[in-house]
């Protein structure tokens, strides 16, 4: 890491931004198949009938979405929260998953 002159600060170099993008595509695509596998196994049944998904098909992938991220995002506010007590540091967002 470089650093800047009056900051302090270290800077990430372009190798280290490179590594930490990949990372983050990487678990961008995990999250990702981890949600289609979960919802197709749940909602779609192994022998189709139709080419097209049928209406209960339909609604029940949009709540399993729905309820995949709404997890993703209270287990990383969970976290955070936890990291920033950690720290020392306040919760960001009030508290994460309890609220304030």
């Amino acid at each position: 890491m470089s650093f800047l002159f009056g900051g302090g600060r270290p800077q990430p170099s372009s190798s280290e931004k490179i590594a930490a993008a990949e990372a983050e595509i990487e678990m961008v695509s995990n999250m990702f198949n981890q949600l289609v596998d979960t919802c197709t196994k749940k909602c779609i049944p192994p022998q189709y009938r139709e080419a097209d998904l049928n209406k209960g098909e339909s609604v029940c992938l949009d709540r399993c979405v729905s309820k995949f991220f709404e997890v993703n995002v209270k287990v990383s506010e969970k976290m955070q929260g936890e990291a920033a007590q950690r720290q020392g540091g306040a919760a960001p967002g009030g508290g994460g998953m309890f609220g304030s």
